[in-house]
Order: C-alpha cells, then sequence, then structure tokens
C-alpha cells in the first residue's frame, strides 16, 4: 500500500505553484521557449500561456518573462525569482514524500 499526495502553493485562492506549472517552467528553462516548452509537455501554447500568466499575477514578481518574437525571435525566461521558487517546491515537495513514505507502515501493518 502506498500513501500518495500532490501539493500545491495558492495566494488569495489562486493556485501559483503545483507539480504541472513546475514542469513547464522547467522545460521553459531547457528550451528557452514557452511553445518549445508546451509542446514538449503535450499542452497547448493557449493553455502554456495561461498557466504562465496565472503564476506571475499571482505572484509578488514575475517568475517568467516572455519577449515577442520577430527577425531574432523571442523567447521566455525563467527569472532568478522563479528558480528559487522551484527549488522552494522541489525541496518540500521531497520532504512530504519522504515523510509519506515514513508514514506508510501505518497501513502495511494489517
Amino acid at each position: 500500500m502506498l500513501i500518495k499526495s500532490r501539493i500545491w502553493l495558492e495566494n488569495d485562492g489562486n493556485v501559483i505553484l503545483g507539480n504541472g506549472r513546475i514542469a513547464l517552467m522547467k522545460k521553459i528553462i531547457e528550451t528557452g521557449s514557452l511553445s518549445k516548452a508546451a509542446l514538449a509537455l503535450g499542452i497547448s501554447y493557449r493553455k502554456a500561456w495561461n498557466l504562465i500568466d496565472s503564476v506571475n499575477k499571482s505572484s509578488k514578481e514575475p517568475l517568467v518573462i516572455t519577449s515577442k518574437g520577430g527577425a531574432k525571435g523571442g523567447g521566455t525566461i525563467v527569472t532568478e525569482y522563479g528558480k528559487k521558487k522551484i527549488e522552494q517546491f522541489e525541496i518540500v515537495r521531497a520532504e512530504l514524500h519522504v515523510f509519506l513514505k515514513e508514514k506508510q507502515a501505518i497501513f502495511n501493518d494489517d
């Protein structure tokens, strides 16, 4: 038997970060592009844009900055603040999974 859990951060009832948004931000770091990140994750560009827009609107500082395309093309970056939030989220998620794994023995005694 396994205990499973998901976590997310909210601000005034709005989701700021969760597993999906973290995955999207990590793909943006990897690809430098919102459209490439969306494609790699199998979501539409519109959905990816809406997720990033909601993250930025709900946060005290932008986590992601986009620039429009043109002759040299656009791009998307995760800010230093965004990278810090990814790291903090992953620490909490890892610690939660360790805690749950330790508590799983309660259910395996049957």
